[in-house]
């Protein structure tokens, strides 16, 4: 499956907003959201107009695939999927993304970043229930233990990763024991709980696919 290997400030450019992309370097003076950067392009001023209501709509739907590092496929078919759960289509579209494997070990402070975390699952590094799992797109189920295999917790990527808990914490939805490296995934995540994605409006990607 293809994937985007550019510059990744690029797109936080071009979505005016911080996806999280590069880890410690989003929290940096060096990020280009603060120091207030156009978007990308020739003359993006030109193209800076009105919306139109799918175009926002779109652009809603390529910040949420952009900041899970979801391909479209893959996001079209995880928004089958929550259609057909009971309950709020676009709450159940946050959720899925929430419970990929590669989401959780960022969430669990075992990565800087999702892409690093999607790294770290892709090489064998984590297990879940004791088993090891290389596919990021694993879904993690209430009760499931995540954690890095012995030979692998010294690792750079993921000591730096255990720096954030320190610093912000992590989310109410798992648990993590940092000595061990290792975490519980307690609950599927309430909408409210999901603070950094407060100014996601997952409504217009439902509005966009029910065109």
């Amino acid at each position: 499956m293809a994937r985007y290997t550019g510059p990744v400030c690029r797109l936080c450019r071009t979505e005016q907003k911080k996806l999280f992309l590069k880890g410690e370097r989003c929290n940096s003076d060096k990020c280009p959201i603060n120091k207030k950067r156009a978007a990308p392009g020739k003359d993006p001023k030109a193209r800076a107009g009105k919306r139109s209501e799918y175009g926002t709509q779109l652009r809603e739907k390529q910040k949420i695939k952009r900041m899970y590092g979801v391909q479209e496929k893959q996001f079209h078919l995880t928004f089958e999927k929550a259609q057909r759960m009971g309950g709020v289509t676009g709450t159940n579209l946050l959720v899925l993304l929430e419970t990929r494997l590669d989401n959780v070990v960022y969430r669990m402070c075992f990565a800087s970043s999702r892409a690093q975390a999607r790294q770290v699952v892709l090489h064998r590094h984590v297990m879940v229930n004791g088993r090891i799992v290389n596919i990021p797109s694993y879904v993690v189920k209430p009760g499931d233990v995540i954690e890095v295999k012995e030979r692998s917790k010294k690792l750079a990527i993921i000591q730096d990763g255990l720096k954030e808990i320190s610093k912000s914490g992590n989310s109410p939805w798992v648990t993590v024991d940092v000595d061990a490296v290792k975490g519980t995934f307690v609950q599927y995540p309430r909408r409210e709980e999901m603070t950094d994605l407060a100014d996601v409006k997952e409504q217009l990607v439902v509005e966009l696919y029910s065109k």
